[in-house]
């Protein structure tokens, strides 16, 4: 026994290794071809902060992978196990299927916990840092590509127009100002970033500032000029992270914070109908709110269960089809994620219907990927 559990235990490592780093690659390609590869196309991005961008992927990526992993490999080993008469033997020496998967379902238990190490806190802190790195690397664009001959709208009450950029020395600098219609101009300037204060700093010499009022023109002469501008409206960086990207503690804070913050309505001088409906409409507003920050806190949750519900699933599945083609395991291992994710899909779609209470949506999958998954792995051991 001990030597089919040490195979089984080390064949579905193997393949959980393998399948969870091809995952995380996809997951990583696709994030970096989109967000990542045009700025190194730029040339202002080097090849370590692309790296490191990539390295920040990683626990984000492993937050999907591994789940889709563990399924894959449940259904890889133990389909080659029954095509290969191996799970036929094993019966014939009195060996039931239970006892040969017991360390593959502790493997599974491990998982999860894992899984939920990535979901609640490790995935969701590297996704910040890696969007706070990819808003960083394109504000160091704009620093040193500030397009030029172009009309550039850097907030709602500046146009800006520069004729030359030499690696942020600025040449020919005109701002129209909209709100009272004046003209900025500047033989000279530089631009800097501030990441601290998330603004870009601009330094103009020799500026001469032209308003006009009625027919008359009015010149103000300024041998040295810094403007400011909002970071955020020129490369669209993240300040308080989204609530899809916070940890599983923040999202806590963040409801009590809110449920803090909306309080109770005064009562005073209702009759009791007046209090219920008021109470009524005050729990579906209060709902309105606050199940947004559910939604997020069960799904983290339900999520890392996942791996335990697809491993019951994929042990019987994979002895019912009894092949050894790695493409045909990889196909319904893709078919049963997709039919997981489509609760998840659901339960997202629903987040401004508290009425439907979407945050439970999420637990739907597993409970019937598990029963589903503990009733085949009976009648598997039955040899039903």
């Amino acid at each position: 026994m001990k030597t089919l559990h040490k195979y089984l235990a080390g064949q579905v490592i193997a393949s959980l290794l393998l399948t969870v780093a091809v995952f995380t690659f996809v997951v990583l390609l696709l994030n970096v071809l989109q967000q990542v590869l045009p700025l190194l196309v730029s040339g202002r991005v080097n090849l370590g902060l692309l790296l490191k961008a990539i390295f920040l992927l990683i626990p984000f990526g492993c937050v999907y992978s591994l789940p889709m992993g563990f399924i894959t490999a449940a259904l890889l080993v133990f389909g080659r196990f029954s095509a290969d008469q191996e799970l036929t033997a094993a019966r014939a020496s009195g060996i039931s299927l239970l006892s040969l998967t017991t360390p593959v379902l502790l493997l599974s238990v491990l998982c999860c916990g894992l899984s939920a190490w990535f979901n609640l806190q490790l995935g969701p802190l590297s996704r910040v840092a890696y969007l706070k790195l990819l808003n960083q690397m394109r504000a160091e664009v704009v620093t040193a590509q500030l397009p030029e001959d172009h009309y550039i709208a850097v907030s709602t009450n500046y146009i800006l127009r520069v004729e030359r950029n030499r690696d942020g020395d600025l040449q020919g600098v005109t701002i129209w100002m909209v709100d009272n219609g004046s003209v900025l101009m500047a033989p000279h300037g530089q631009i800097e970033t501030d990441t601290t204060n998330r603004q870009i700093l601009m330094h103009l010499a020799d500026a001469s500032t032209v308003t006009r009022v009625g027919p008359r023109a009015s010149v103000i002469m300024s041998s040295r000029l810094t403007l400011n501008f909002p970071l955020d409206a020129m490369t669209n960086r993240l300040g308080k992270p989204r609530i899809s990207d916070m940890t599983f503690r923040q999202l806590q804070d963040e409801l009590h914070d809110l449920e803090r913050r909306i309080g109770e309505p005064p009562a005073t001088g209702l009759t009791k109908d007046e209090l219920q409906a008021q109470a009524r409409e005050f729990a579906r507003q209060r709902g309105d709110l606050t199940e947004p920050i559910r939604v997020e806190m069960h799904r983290e949750v339900a999520f890392s269960f996942a791996c335990f519900g697809f491993t019951l699933v994929g042990i019987p599945l994979g002895i019912r089809v009894h092949r050894r083609e790695t493409n045909i395991g990889i196909a319904m291992a893709l078919g049963l994620v997709a039919v997981y994710y489509s609760f998840m899909l659901v339960g997202k779609a629903l987040t401004n219907h508290p009425e439907f209470v979407p945050h439970l949506i999420f637990w739907v999958p597993n409970f019937i990927f598990q029963a589903v998954g503990a009733v085949l792995l009976w009648r598997a051991n039955k040899g039903v």
